[in-house]
């Protein structure tokens, strides 16, 4: 693909690496020939990357692989996950997958993304359930104020959550900015 046909969210293979596209510009100057430039995430690391190439240039997109897979448990090993159609176990370390280990819970459904037939990591959906299991009491009478307070939750995660949540509550969570978004049902 010409790199003046890349977008946002398409995974390239650049210096033998996944990179997924974060940012992306087409700049094209009064004189001179048009360029392209991109900031990028390496799949495998984590790092961020920047570059600019000729809009003609060519751009070779990764091959990466989802596929559906259920949570399983996690040991010394590893998290272990099992895909939903095929029943093949997998196993990531758990700086492979970063913060998504405050948000896993039993049975949950997430995608594990492969390159060259190895897992590097996964997606998890934007909200989960988790439950309350330390947090100061709310105190009778105290002023209305908009500030939260710490609580930590079943999975180890701390948020900030209003002074009316209690332990044993059930909340709902933001996973991509571990806010706090309401109680659950």
């Amino acid at each position: 693909m010409k790199a003046k046909d890349v977008r946002k969210g398409t995974v390239l293979l650049y210096n033998g690496a996944p990179y997924k596209v974060l940012d992306y510009q087409h700049i094209t100057p009064g004189k001179g020939n048009a360029k392209c430039w991109f900031k990028m995430r390496n799949l495998i690391t984590g790092l961020q990357a920047e570059t600019s190439v000729m809009s003609v240039d060519d751009m070779a997109t990764a091959d990466v692989y989802n596929f559906k897979a259920t949570y399983l448990y996690n040991d010394a090993d590893g998290y272990h996950f099992m895909g939903i159609d095929n029943f093949e176990e997998v196993t990531l370390a758990a700086d492979a997958l970063g913060d998504h280990v405050y948000y896993l819970q039993d049975q949950m459904q997430v995608d594990v993304t492969t390159f060259n037939e190895q897992p590097i990591g996964i997606a998890i959906p934007q909200t989960v359930v988790l439950t309350v299991m330390e947090t100061e009491p709310e105190v009778k009478g105290g002023t209305v104020t908009s500030s939260g307070k710490p609580a930590k939750l079943d999975t180890g995660l701390t948020v900030s959550v209003p002074a009316f949540i209690k332990e044993g509550d059930r909340i709902i969570v933001n996973t991509e900015e571990a806010k706090y978004l309401g109680r659950a049902d």
